[in-house]
């Protein structure tokens, strides 16, 4: 469906990530975190519904993109993972929400001349989702412990809409403290 670009470079410094907790703040520069924000939310339907307004901002362009809604069912990760690739989207932001609720892996980094930096590993909460902003490095989806489904917001259209980065020597994740 879509074509991929590739790269290849090595890593000079320490192979193993850390993981975070995935708190707005730390991931601002990645995109959006999706959690219930008492800040965004407002009774609807007569007060029997809360809304939290506006956690994301979906990004799809070029001629004849479109935002989808997609199901995605990811099997679980072996640890000690290796980090060996990192992909973006140049076209389309996607975001990933759990709805199995059980926690997840996020490995994002910033771009370095059009290459990832360093990456970074975040621990999501089960009630907790991410909205990668188009061109933001990421790693593909990583479920714990056993299948999970998400909720994926992302963009169809035509273009070249992944672009991939492989590690000359992969960055290690050791098992999640969960």
């Amino acid at each position: 469906m879509f074509a991929t670009g590739a790269f290849r470079a090595s890593n000079s410094v320490s192979k193993y990530l850390e993981i975070q907790s995935l708190t707005k703040s730390a991931f601002a520069s990645f995109g959006d975190v999706i959690e219930a924000d008492p800040a965004s939310m407002r009774y609807i339907n007569g007060g029997n519904t809360e809304r939290f307004h506006a956690l994301a901002a979906p990004e799809a362009v070029g001629e004849g993109a479109r935002v989808i809604i997609n199901l995605f069912r990811g099997q679980p990760r072996s640890f000690p993972y290796e980090v060996g690739m990192m992909e973006r989207h140049p076209f389309g932001s996607q975001s990933f929400s759990p709805i199995s609720g059980r926690p997840f892996l996020v490995v994002v980094s910033e771009d370095e001349g059009g290459r990832p930096a360093r990456p970074q590993a975040f621990l999501a909460r089960g009630d907790q989702g991410v909205n990668y902003r188009r061109n933001v490095w990421h790693h593909p989806l990583m479920a714990l412990g056993e299948p999970s489904d998400f909720l994926v917001v992302d963009r169809d259209g035509p273009g070249n809409n992944l672009e991939e980065f492989f590690f000359d020597d992969p960055f290690i994740i050791k098992e999640p403290g969960l």
